[in-house]
């Protein structure tokens, strides 16, 4: 039904425990998906996917620090994907069966329409492998959820759906870094195509981890690259300027005062006051 993608980092200490929990959920799913791995720095992607049965990209563009490129990502990507449905997962992200539901519920509802569909995500401290052979591991887990977890903000969007007919055309943002996801809300939005808020219908599951990246001396520089390549702080946007929202009772418009911040997204003096008041703590930290 859909191709799943994700770019891993190195299987080495919590990161091994908590991307293989996260390809195991994404391979309990039914229907099956095609899942696409992109190689990691250190090649360990390949024998991951070797021992799970699932695709591995290995020539990706990579900028000069090694880090891989999103317009060459999707360009491999819809030339390896079998299905109409594409989704970029975090790997790091566990989902469960409402996933596929709702994706279906989704495509059912607007047919050959394009749409991007993101949501938030719940966060947990995961130490341990999961059994997804167990009957009742995803009840487990949603209480763990209720008991311990919390709902991330609205800028991190940890899964992207979006038809493989899409062309989004992204310039060379690196992957990982800040504004790439925020840069791809805003084109949706600027072509008219419905930004689709899912938190309600989808859990997703972050396994709470560190973030090894934002200790590399070139970090900073890729989130620059990122931001300036995105076109500024204006051309980016987070699940508060989603237009429309899936539930239970199905695909609608979001409710005031959501709704309202919705509508003012495109204009450019609502998101210039929005990029400035942004700016303010950035700046008060440097």
């Amino acid at each position: 039904m859909i191709t799943i993608f994700s770019n891993p980092r190195p299987f080495a200490g919590h990161f091994d425990l908590i991307q293989r929990n996260a390809i195991k959920s994404w391979l309990a799913l039914k229907p099956a998906c095609q899942i696409i791995l992109l190689n990691d720095e250190q090649n360990t992607s390949v024998g991951i996917a070797r021992e799970y049965g699932i695709e591995c990209i290995t020539d990706v563009a990579c900028n000069e620090f090694g880090t891989p490129l999103l317009n060459d990502v999707f360009a491999k990507v819809k030339q390896t994907a079998k299905h109409d449905i594409i989704a970029q997962v975090n790997t790091d992200i566990i989902v469960m069966d409402d996933f596929l539901q709702t994706v279906r519920s989704v495509h059912d509802f607007l047919g050959e329409k394009p749409f991007f569909m993101v949501g938030r995500r719940w966060d947990v401290d995961v130490s341990e492998p999961f059994d997804f052979t167990a009957a009742n591991w995803a009840t487990v887990l949603r209480e763990r959820i209720h008991s311990q977890g919390s709902l991330h903000g609205m800028a991190g969007m940890d899964y992207w759906v979006f038809p493989r007919t899409f062309d989004f055309k992204p310039p060379a943002f690196v992957v990982g870094r800040p504004g790439m996801d925020s840069w791809l809300v805003f084109q949706a939005r600027s072509h008219r195509i419905p930004v689709i808020d899912a938190t309600a219908a989808i859990t997703i599951v972050h396994q709470n981890h560190n973030y090894p990246a934002k200790r590399s001396e070139h970090y900073e520089i890729e989130k620059k690259r990122n931001i300036e390549l995105a076109g500024g702080l204006t051309c980016m946007m987070t699940l508060r300027d989603a237009d429309w929202m899936f539930d239970r009772t199905g695909l609608r418009r979001p409710a005031f005062p959501k709704r309202f911040y919705s509508l003012l997204s495109l204009f450019y003096p609502w998101r210039l006051l929005l990029a400035l008041k942004r700016r303010v703590p950035a700046l008060g930290s440097g």
